[in-house]
């Protein structure tokens, strides 16, 4: 079962709910910011709200989509304080349709550090 499509539904509609049917208790979190992989549920559940906090903004597009198996690969683009990003998420899913593991890439350098310091600031505000 690809949760991809509900991933794609989380990500329209901002339902962080759904993110409870589709994330493994003990997803692994890949940040291109933080040196060390986040494990669980909800730890990845505060980085994955975060970040559509951030990404909330219209240039936000996924622009392809590859899958394979257990795996996907979706390449998405933005635009932030003027600064073109772009990167992948790499998702992969157990067999009962699970996230256990979800590695995000971002370029450039100039987008990591911009997007690193606003998801900064909602996370310590959330916590």
């Amino acid at each position: 079962m690809n949760p991809i499509k509900k991933w794609h539904e989380v990500v329209e509609t901002r339902d962080f709910l759904l993110l409870d049917k589709i994330l493994s208790e003990k997803v692994v979190f890949y940040s291109p910011v933080v040196h060390s992989p986040q494990v669980g549920k909800e730890i990845t559940s505060i980085y994955l709200k975060a970040a559509a906090e951030v990404f909330n903004d219209r240039s936000f597009a996924y622009v392809t989509e590859l899958i394979h198996s257990n795996n996907a690969c979706l390449e998405f683009k933005l635009e932030i304080e003027g600064i073109y990003i772009n990167g992948i998420d790499l998702i992969t899913w157990n067999e009962e349709g699970k996230i256990i593991e979800f590695k995000v890439f971002i370029r450039p350098l100039k987008g990591i550090e911009t997007i690193q310091n606003l998801m900064g600031k909602i996370i310590k505000k959330n916590n």
